[in-house]
């Protein structure tokens, strides 16, 4: 098998997970968008390896090695995300990041404060 369709597979899924994240607003959607941008990069990994044995003759299998090592850290990201999704989605209600991003804390003065200093200043 030639090197170029597993390349060209893995771009492909490297720009649909990379649109996936752009252009999604719900958080779940865009932990998959970065699965498949990972599995995007284990193929290219797992390709090279066995192309770069081929011509080495060597039985070094780094790119299958970086390859578990990648999938270890996916499942620990796809873990600790989930957790952090379901407790924002607990909280807030919702798992749309817009709506997550429009409802944070202003970083000005507190309402309260602002109402405490008015009548106050009513008052006197």
């Amino acid at each position: 098998m030639h090197l170029a369709y597993p390349a060209v597979l893995s771009a492909l899924l490297f720009c649909t997970g990379l649109y996936g994240v752009l252009a999604r607003r719900n958080a779940i959607l865009v932990l998959m968008s970065v699965e498949l941008m990972l599995n995007a990069v284990n193929l290219n990994l797992v390709a090279f390896d066995v192309w770069l044995s081929r011509a080495a003759r060597d039985t070094l299998h780094s790119g299958q090695a970086l390859t578990l090592f990648t999938i270890a850290i996916a499942a620990a990201e796809i873990g600790i995300g989930l957790a952090i999704v379901l407790a924002v989605y607990r909280g807030r209600g919702t798992s749309d990041i817009d709506k997550l991003r429009d409802s944070a804390e202003p970083h000005g003065p507190d309402e309260a404060t602002v109402m405490a200093d008015e009548k106050a200043e009513a008052t006197a």
